[in-house]
């Protein structure tokens, strides 16, 4: 059978997937042979004996493989992943290599989580398989991959499910959902089993947006414009979403989210090892630029008293310990378990260290707090590809790989209309280089400062003020999807100048708060990646252009275009606030190329305010309940960032919400 393609609003309309025929490696036009004609598999192959190499370019090394051949098969296969991400990339090695020899193929499945370091080793496999068969072999197309990247549900025999476990509420996946969810059912008086697929939890982040915590209401007699009106909030996210979110999840979070921070605070602070802050700032009101900012976000921050090593990992574990949360790490959902009438009764896994099958019921319900999809190549491609084209590969981010999503599609649930991520402005490539997936970069935190940014053709071509996904959507319509970041010796006077608000600031806030990150440690980041050729400096505005590969007469006219409205402190190009036109004209100058840091996905399945999973028809599964990045309905097309902490705020709302339902059944 012929493999047919499916495209996303096909998926989206009809929630089905189409699994396709065999074509394991198409011949490339030109090449010996039939130009066009499908192989079926290598062993329709015939090849000279011997040892061939090959690399291709992984996630963060170049990934070798070596295979051996006689005539008719392949014999042995090396793989060398060694330089890709430790625990993920770096592991898959052995796997891939079985892949390869079971199969006689070069077009076996990626393994799921290290997706781009899996494309590499097919590649490179694919290219051994060349050299020993005199013709030119590719995996599977892009468009064929990414139109099955649902798959169907595994079937597991009974016969190879050797453990079986019971509890009353079961959390999947623990980091900024599952960590929530777990303390508050547990302390609810629920047994609670966690279980998770690595071999610890995931830290959780530590930017947490709320609405009327204490510590915000407490703020308002000193700072009266901190105060929030929630139907301006709610209408705000609609409009970053373009209307497709569900308002009424919106309400949930502004309803819920300060109890959820006043519980944090009280849980963290009665260790006497952390405090709580609002990170009181909403940018220049006496020079308000076209979006605005909210005093949302919450962070913990250690006492100086602290114990070395204390974390909110090692916290919040302390905790769960004396509640009597119980655990299974290395541990992975394979599916969920349903009843005759569709209810969810638990889970199937699988123990990642001797791979043996296990049954997990819950009495009460299961909470899916699994994340999204962001290391899922094939689910990116089928659902936002075009954030692909903005992103530069970074081993720092979430390594969730859809496997919760596709578990509750699996089981019935309705999926988002729209894709929605979060994307930072915070990855750099060389002059060279040009961002993308493929590419691998490095981590370049000063990118979201709002200093002049011009396209390839050295052209500005935006306001560069606002939220970070408005500048990268920008970029997503320049030429090779990159731009520059461009600024001057004055640089850090300027960046306290733009008065920016939430993770980006590099200076405390007005109310005290401490920032993420400071100015002098982010700028020691950039005199490294000065050392190491990303970031470049020059005396002239020509010999920056020159180390940029831009043309430098229009880069010129540009800065000189600009500096003049930072003169007039009137943008009539783009309308950025006074404020934040800060001039390029004092040596050293400085420049690099910029593309997104692609955090993690925001889309998912449905849910309704009950945390349940819903269906198509807005029928809840029953014992089924999810939160954060695995869920939708809050987000979609772009993150609204001036909402300090809003994707974590929500996670951790939702996942304390819907551990007091389960609970209390």
């Amino acid at each position: 059978m012929e493999k047919q393609s499916i495209s996303r609003r096909d998926f989206i309309k009809t929630m089905a997937a189409t699994a396709a025929g065999a074509a394991a490696i198409s011949v490339l036009p030109g090449a010996k042979g039939a130009a066009g004609a499908k192989v079926l598999a290598a062993e329709a192959l015939s090849y000279t004996p011997g040892t061939y190499s090959a690399v291709a370019k992984g996630i963060g090394s170049v990934v070798t493989v070596t295979m051996t051949f006689d005539e008719t098969s392949i014999t042995d296969v090396q793989i060398d992943v060694s330089g890709e991400t430790a625990g993920i990339g770096a592991d898959i090695g052995d796997e891939m290599v079985q892949a390869i020899l079971s199969s006689q193929s070069c077009d076996v499945d990626a393994v799921s989580g290290a997706t781009v370091t899996s494309e590499a080793v097919k590649q490179a496999a694919a290219n051994c398989i060349s050299q020993a068969s005199g013709i030119s072999v590719t995996v599977s197309s892009e468009e064929e991959e990414a139109a099955e990247w649902l798959g169907e549900a595994p079937e597991i025999a009974e016969s190879d499910i050797t453990e079986e476990l019971e509890t009353e509420v079961l959390v999947v996946g623990c980091g900024s959902g599952g960590w929530i969810a777990a303390m508050t059912a547990a302390e609810e008086g629920a047994k609670v089993l966690v279980v998770e697929k690595r071999e610890s939890p995931t830290g959780p982040r530590e930017d947490i947006g709320a609405i009327n915590s204490s510590l915000q209401l407490a703020s308002f007699e000193e700072y009266p414009e901190f105060e929030i009106d929630k139907i301006e909030a709610m209408q705000d996210i609609v409009r970053y979403g373009g209307g497709y979110v569900d308002s009424n999840l919106i309400r949930c979070w502004e309803d819920n989210s300060g109890e959820l921070v006043d519980w944090l605070t009280e849980l963290l602070e009665s260790t006497g090892n952390w405090y709580m802050s609002l990170e009181g700032g909403i940018g220049n009101t006496d020079d308000p630029g076209r979006d605005k900012a909210y005093a949302t976000g919450h962070s913990p921050h250690t006492t100086d008293d602290a114990p070395e090593g204390t974390t909110l990992n090692t916290t919040f574990q302390a905790h769960c310990d004396e509640l009597g949360v119980e655990w299974k790490l290395s541990t992975a959902l394979i599916r969920l378990e349903q009843d005759s009438a569709g209810k969810v009764t638990g889970i199937i896994a699988q123990d990642q260290n001797d791979e043996h099958y296990i049954r997990i019921t819950a009495t009460k319900g299961v909470i899916m707090c699994t994340g999204g999809y962001a290391t899922n190549t094939q689910m990116m491609k089928a659902l936002q590809p075009q954030t692909l084209d903005m992103k530069i590969n970074y081993t720092l981010g979430s390594t969730c790989d859809g496997s919760g999503i596709k578990a509750m599609l699996w089981a019935g649930a309705a999926l988002d209309p729209t894709h929605a991520s979060m994307m930072f402005n915070r990855c750099c490539c060389l002059p060279t280089e040009t961002a993308g997936y493929e590419t691998t970069g490095r981590w370049f935190w000063f990118g979201e400062q709002p200093f002049l940014k011009v396209n390839l053709n050295g052209e500005r071509f935006c306001n560069e003020s606002g939220p970070y996904e408005f500048m990268l959507h920008s970029m997503c319509m320049q030429p090779n999807h990159t731009y520059c970041d461009i600024f001057d010796a004055n640089n850090e006077q300027y960046a306290e100048q733009f008065d920016e608000v939430g993770c980006c600031r590099l200076f405390a806030f007005p109310n005290g708060a401490l920032s993420n990150m400071t100015y002098d440690y982010v700028w020691s980041s950039v005199e490294t990646l000065i050392e190491d050729g990303y970031v470049q400096k020059a005396d002239t505005l020509e010999e920056l252009a020159e180390k940029l590969n831009i043309p430098a007469d229009t880069f010129v006219a540009t800065v000189e275009r600009y500096n003049e409205l930072c003169a007039a402190g009137v943008d009539e190009d783009y309308g950025k606030e006074a404020h934040r036109l800060t001039p390029v004209d004092t040596a050293p100058f400085y420049g690099v190329r910029t593309g997104a840091w692609h955090l993690t996905t925001l889309n998912g399945c449905r849910i309704n305010t009950d945390m349940q999973v819903i269906r198509e028809d807005g029928t809840a599964i029953e014992g089924l309940y999810a939160t954060g990045d695995c869920t939708g309905g809050f987000f979609s097309q772009t993150y609204p960032n001036l909402f300090t902490g809003l994707a974590c705020g929500r996670t951790m709302t939702f996942g304390r919400r819907a551990a007091k339902i389960v609970a209390a059944l």
